[in-house]
């Protein structure tokens, strides 16, 4: 089976570098020119499922990918909506490093250590979005195609899953 795993398109806390967490933050303008943009290099591609998290973000951006024509054909799985970052939803990276630097270090040098203050953790991410993707992935065939719409540090943890890596190993992977 073949899986296309995107991010959706930018928000204008993307934008600004806030963390939005499970907040539900539209696409900017900036964001529906790259859902569109997709939408067009997949075009010819026979999707055979797609799924999103019900987050608008992800689910205008998946529907702009799929196009009218089969925009209805998306399903929508909550266990694919970011990270709960709790506390320090809403705030710049620079505002939560004056206020928890420790965390906010641990956050950048082992991510796997850390408990967002009243959100989640990679590894309750992973158990929930691994549900999710493991749910999408059924019955699907050798010659299939599946469209998984998500978030950040979900198709992070998603990504070291199925390549085999640590959950330390988060930011390996760069998702414009």
């Amino acid at each position: 089976m073949k899986i296309i795993l995107a991010r959706h398109g930018e928000t204008p806390w993307n934008a600004a570098g806030r963390y939005q967490g499970q907040i539900d933050i539209p696409l900017s303008e900036t964001g529906i020119l790259q859902a569109t943009k997709l939408g067009e290099r997949l075009r010819d591609v026979h999707i055979t499922r797609a799924v999103s998290s019900q987050l608008s973000r992800a689910k205008i951006t998946a529907e702009l990918a799929l196009g009218d024509v089969r925009k209805d054909m998306l399903q929508i799985d909550e266990r694919l909506q970011e990270i709960a970052h709790g506390q320090w939803e809403g705030l710049l990276a620079q505002e939560i490093a004056e206020q928890d630097s420790v965390t906010f270090q641990a956050w950048r040098d082992a991510p796997q250590t850390v408990q967002m203050p009243g959100g989640e953790s990679l590894q309750q991410v992973l158990d929930r979005a691994w549900q999710g993707f493991a749910a999408a992935c059924e019955g699907l065939s050798n010659d299939d195609t599946l469209l998984v719409v998500a978030h950040d540090a979900v198709n992070r943890v998603l990504l070291c899953k199925i390549l085999g890596l640590g959950l330390d190993r988060l930011w390996s992977f760069r998702q414009a």
